[in-house]
Protein backbone atom coordinates (compact mmCIF):
# COMPACT_ATOMS: atom_id res chain seq x y z
CA UNK A 1 0.00 0.00 0.00
CA UNK A 2 1.56 3.26 -1.13
CA UNK A 3 -0.96 5.50 0.62
CA UNK A 4 -0.44 6.72 4.17
CA UNK A 5 -3.37 7.59 6.40
CA UNK A 6 -4.11 9.79 9.39
CA UNK A 7 -6.76 9.53 12.09
CA UNK A 8 -7.56 12.58 14.20
CA UNK A 9 -8.86 11.22 17.51
CA UNK A 10 -10.46 13.28 20.30
CA UNK A 11 -10.31 11.59 23.71
CA UNK A 12 -12.56 12.03 26.75
CA UNK A 13 -15.52 13.45 24.87
CA UNK A 14 -18.09 14.62 27.42
CA UNK A 15 -20.61 17.46 27.70
CA UNK A 16 -17.97 19.50 29.56
CA UNK A 17 -15.08 18.84 27.16
CA UNK A 18 -17.05 20.08 24.15
CA UNK A 19 -16.22 23.69 25.08
CA UNK A 20 -12.50 22.82 25.08
CA UNK A 21 -12.62 21.12 21.71
CA UNK A 22 -15.03 23.35 19.81
CA UNK A 23 -12.63 26.06 18.52
CA UNK A 24 -10.19 23.41 17.31
CA UNK A 25 -12.98 21.38 15.71
CA UNK A 26 -14.32 24.46 13.96
CA UNK A 27 -10.88 25.06 12.47
CA UNK A 28 -10.65 21.43 11.35
CA UNK A 29 -14.10 21.64 9.77
CA UNK A 30 -12.95 24.67 7.80
CA UNK A 31 -10.37 22.45 6.08
CA UNK A 32 -13.30 20.71 4.46
CA UNK A 33 -12.55 17.00 4.46
CA UNK A 34 -10.98 15.82 7.72
CA UNK A 35 -13.20 13.33 9.56
CA UNK A 36 -12.79 13.00 13.32
CA UNK A 37 -12.97 9.98 15.60
CA UNK A 38 -14.65 10.95 18.89
CA UNK A 39 -14.00 8.81 22.00
CA UNK A 40 -17.24 9.23 23.92
CA UNK A 41 -17.61 8.61 27.68
CA UNK A 42 -21.23 7.70 28.56
CA UNK A 43 -21.16 8.98 32.17
CA UNK A 44 -17.86 10.68 32.97
CA UNK A 45 -16.90 10.11 36.63
CA UNK A 46 -20.52 9.24 37.44
CA UNK A 47 -21.61 12.88 37.06
CA UNK A 48 -22.08 13.62 33.32
CA UNK A 49 -24.59 11.11 31.91
CA UNK A 50 -25.06 11.81 28.22
CA UNK A 51 -28.82 11.40 28.41
CA UNK A 52 -28.99 14.46 30.70
CA UNK A 53 -27.49 16.63 27.94
CA UNK A 54 -29.73 16.36 24.86
CA UNK A 55 -28.15 19.38 23.16
CA UNK A 56 -24.72 17.78 23.40
CA UNK A 57 -26.07 14.49 22.07
CA UNK A 58 -27.54 16.44 19.16
CA UNK A 59 -24.08 17.90 18.48
CA UNK A 60 -22.62 14.39 18.34
CA UNK A 61 -25.38 13.33 15.97
CA UNK A 62 -24.38 16.22 13.73
CA UNK A 63 -20.83 14.90 13.79
CA UNK A 64 -22.03 11.50 12.65
CA UNK A 65 -23.97 13.18 9.85
CA UNK A 66 -20.70 14.83 8.71
CA UNK A 67 -19.02 11.42 8.43
CA UNK A 68 -17.27 11.30 11.81
CA UNK A 69 -17.11 8.23 14.05
CA UNK A 70 -18.23 7.85 17.67
CA UNK A 71 -16.33 5.28 19.75
CA UNK A 72 -17.12 3.91 23.21
CA UNK A 73 -14.43 5.16 25.60
CA UNK A 74 -15.00 3.27 28.82
CA UNK A 75 -18.21 4.01 30.66
CA UNK A 76 -17.26 6.15 33.68
CA UNK A 77 -13.60 6.75 32.77
CA UNK A 78 -12.62 6.29 36.41
CA UNK A 79 -11.28 3.25 38.27
CA UNK A 80 -13.89 2.27 40.85
CA UNK A 81 -12.66 -1.31 40.87
CA UNK A 82 -11.46 -3.33 43.85
CA UNK A 83 -8.31 -2.31 45.71
CA UNK A 84 -5.19 -3.35 43.73
CA UNK A 85 -3.78 -6.60 45.03
CA UNK A 86 -0.17 -6.42 43.81
CA UNK A 87 2.52 -3.71 43.72
CA UNK A 88 2.31 -3.64 39.94
CA UNK A 89 -1.47 -3.20 39.98
CA UNK A 90 -1.11 -0.49 42.61
CA UNK A 91 1.38 1.40 40.48
CA UNK A 92 -0.73 1.10 37.32
CA UNK A 93 -4.08 1.93 38.93
CA UNK A 94 -3.11 4.42 41.63
CA UNK A 95 0.17 6.07 40.54
CA UNK A 96 0.24 5.92 36.72
CA UNK A 97 -3.46 6.78 36.52
CA UNK A 98 -6.75 6.54 38.37
CA UNK A 99 -8.63 6.61 35.07
CA UNK A 100 -7.95 3.02 34.02
CA UNK A 101 -11.53 1.88 34.42
CA UNK A 102 -11.10 -1.47 32.66
CA UNK A 103 -7.79 -2.50 34.22
CA UNK A 104 -9.31 -3.96 37.42
CA UNK A 105 -12.39 -5.66 35.94
CA UNK A 106 -12.99 -9.37 35.52
CA UNK A 107 -14.64 -10.73 32.39
CA UNK A 108 -18.23 -10.45 33.64
CA UNK A 109 -17.77 -6.93 35.00
CA UNK A 110 -16.15 -5.79 31.76
CA UNK A 111 -18.89 -7.44 29.69
CA UNK A 112 -21.57 -5.65 31.74
CA UNK A 113 -19.87 -2.29 31.27
CA UNK A 114 -19.44 -2.84 27.53
CA UNK A 115 -23.05 -3.89 27.11
CA UNK A 116 -24.25 -0.83 29.02
CA UNK A 117 -22.30 1.31 26.56
CA UNK A 118 -23.76 -0.53 23.59
CA UNK A 119 -27.28 -0.14 24.93
CA UNK A 120 -26.76 3.60 25.37
CA UNK A 121 -25.41 4.04 21.84
CA UNK A 122 -28.34 2.02 20.48
CA UNK A 123 -30.80 4.12 22.49
CA UNK A 124 -29.33 7.29 20.98
CA UNK A 125 -29.37 5.82 17.49
CA UNK A 126 -25.59 5.91 17.09
CA UNK A 127 -23.68 3.17 15.25
CA UNK A 128 -20.94 1.64 17.37
CA UNK A 129 -17.97 -0.22 15.94
CA UNK A 130 -15.05 0.33 18.33
CA UNK A 131 -13.93 0.57 21.92
CA UNK A 132 -10.95 2.32 23.49
CA UNK A 133 -10.23 1.63 27.16
CA UNK A 134 -9.39 4.69 29.26
CA UNK A 135 -5.60 5.03 29.46
CA UNK A 136 -5.53 2.05 27.03
CA UNK A 137 -5.53 -0.27 30.08
CA UNK A 138 -7.33 -3.58 29.60
CA UNK A 139 -7.36 -6.50 32.03
CA UNK A 140 -7.29 -10.09 30.72
CA UNK A 141 -10.99 -10.23 31.59
CA UNK A 142 -11.65 -7.15 29.49
CA UNK A 143 -9.96 -8.74 26.51
CA UNK A 144 -12.13 -11.85 26.90
CA UNK A 145 -15.24 -9.68 27.19
CA UNK A 146 -14.29 -7.72 24.08
CA UNK A 147 -13.88 -10.95 22.11
CA UNK A 148 -17.55 -11.70 22.89
CA UNK A 149 -18.86 -8.14 22.67
CA UNK A 150 -19.89 -7.99 19.02
CA UNK A 151 -17.70 -4.91 18.49
CA UNK A 152 -15.42 -4.78 15.48
CA UNK A 153 -12.23 -3.35 16.95
CA UNK A 154 -10.38 -1.92 19.93
CA UNK A 155 -7.02 -0.18 20.17
CA UNK A 156 -4.03 0.63 22.36
CA UNK A 157 -1.13 3.07 22.01
CA UNK A 158 0.45 1.24 19.07
CA UNK A 159 -2.21 -0.90 17.39
CA UNK A 160 -5.72 -1.35 16.15
CA UNK A 161 -7.06 -4.81 16.97
CA UNK A 162 -9.65 -6.51 14.84
CA UNK A 163 -12.15 -8.32 17.06
CA UNK A 164 -12.97 -10.99 18.05
CA UNK A 165 -9.50 -12.48 17.57
CA UNK A 166 -7.42 -9.36 18.40
CA UNK A 167 -5.70 -9.39 15.04
CA UNK A 168 -3.19 -6.51 15.39
CA UNK A 169 -2.57 -3.77 12.85
CA UNK A 170 0.28 -1.34 13.55
CA UNK A 171 -1.21 2.13 14.05
CA UNK A 172 1.10 4.22 16.25
CA UNK A 173 -0.47 7.03 18.21
CA UNK A 174 0.95 10.38 19.30
CA UNK A 175 -0.33 11.76 22.59
CA UNK A 176 0.61 14.56 24.99
CA UNK A 177 0.63 15.04 28.74
CA UNK A 178 -0.15 18.75 28.96
CA UNK A 179 -1.00 19.36 32.61
CA UNK A 180 2.16 21.37 33.40
CA UNK A 181 4.80 23.36 31.47
CA UNK A 182 7.51 20.71 31.88
CA UNK A 183 5.13 17.99 30.68
CA UNK A 184 4.21 20.05 27.63
CA UNK A 185 7.87 20.61 26.82
CA UNK A 186 8.68 16.92 27.15
CA UNK A 187 5.61 16.00 25.11
CA UNK A 188 6.77 18.28 22.30
CA UNK A 189 10.15 16.53 22.19
CA UNK A 190 8.64 13.05 22.29
CA UNK A 191 6.00 13.85 19.68
CA UNK A 192 8.49 15.33 17.24
CA UNK A 193 10.69 12.27 17.65
CA UNK A 194 7.74 9.93 17.20
CA UNK A 195 6.49 11.81 14.13
CA UNK A 196 9.89 11.25 12.50
CA UNK A 197 10.05 7.63 13.64
CA UNK A 198 6.61 6.83 12.26
CA UNK A 199 6.77 8.93 9.10
CA UNK A 200 6.38 5.77 7.00
CA UNK A 201 3.61 4.23 9.11
CA UNK A 202 0.58 3.33 7.03
CA UNK A 203 -1.81 4.67 9.68
CA UNK A 204 -0.81 7.38 12.18
CA UNK A 205 -3.16 8.48 14.96
CA UNK A 206 -3.14 11.91 16.59
CA UNK A 207 -4.66 11.50 20.06
CA UNK A 208 -5.84 14.82 21.51
CA UNK A 209 -7.16 15.40 25.04
CA UNK A 210 -9.26 18.26 26.42
CA UNK A 211 -6.37 19.59 28.51
CA UNK A 212 -4.32 19.98 25.32
CA UNK A 213 -6.86 22.52 24.10
CA UNK A 214 -6.48 24.70 27.22
CA UNK A 215 -2.89 25.68 26.48
CA UNK A 216 -1.84 27.64 23.43
CA UNK A 217 1.47 25.75 23.14
CA UNK A 218 -0.10 22.29 22.91
CA UNK A 219 -3.14 23.42 20.91
CA UNK A 220 -0.93 25.15 18.34
CA UNK A 221 1.32 22.10 18.13
CA UNK A 222 -1.55 19.75 17.27
CA UNK A 223 -2.86 22.14 14.65
CA UNK A 224 0.53 22.54 12.98
CA UNK A 225 1.18 18.80 13.12
CA UNK A 226 -2.18 18.06 11.54
CA UNK A 227 -1.50 20.50 8.72
CA UNK A 228 2.00 19.12 8.24
CA UNK A 229 0.77 15.55 7.98
CA UNK A 230 -1.89 16.53 5.47
CA UNK A 231 0.62 18.50 3.41
CA UNK A 232 2.87 15.44 3.37
CA UNK A 233 0.09 13.50 1.70
CA UNK A 234 -1.57 11.59 4.51
CA UNK A 235 -5.21 10.79 3.83
CA UNK A 236 -7.52 11.57 6.78
CA UNK A 237 -9.84 8.73 7.85
CA UNK A 238 -11.75 7.54 10.87
CA UNK A 239 -10.52 4.32 12.43
CA UNK A 240 -13.48 2.24 11.30
CA UNK A 241 -13.19 3.61 7.77
CA UNK A 242 -9.56 2.56 7.58
CA UNK A 243 -10.33 -0.93 8.87
CA UNK A 244 -13.33 -1.31 6.60
CA UNK A 245 -11.50 -0.18 3.46
CA UNK A 246 -7.97 -1.42 4.06
CA UNK A 247 -7.83 -3.85 6.96
CA UNK A 248 -8.45 -6.88 4.74
CA UNK A 249 -5.67 -5.80 2.36
CA UNK A 250 -3.10 -4.78 4.93
CA UNK A 251 -0.80 -7.38 6.47
CA UNK A 252 -1.46 -7.62 10.18
CA UNK A 253 1.42 -8.19 12.56
CA UNK A 254 2.12 -11.80 13.35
Amino acid sequence: MAERYLSLVLHDVTPHSWADYRPFVDAVDALGSVPITWLVVPDFHHCLPLTAFPDFCAQLQCRLDRGDELVLHGYWHCDYGPVPGTPWEWWVRRVYTREGEFQGLDQFQAWQRLQAGRVLFRRLGWPLHGFVAPAWLMSPGTRLALSESGLQYCSDRQHLYRLPDFRPYPAPGLVWSARSPWRRGLSWLLSESAARLYRSAVLLRLGLHPVDMRHDFSRRYWWQLLLRQLEQGRIPVTKIDWLSRHGADFQAES
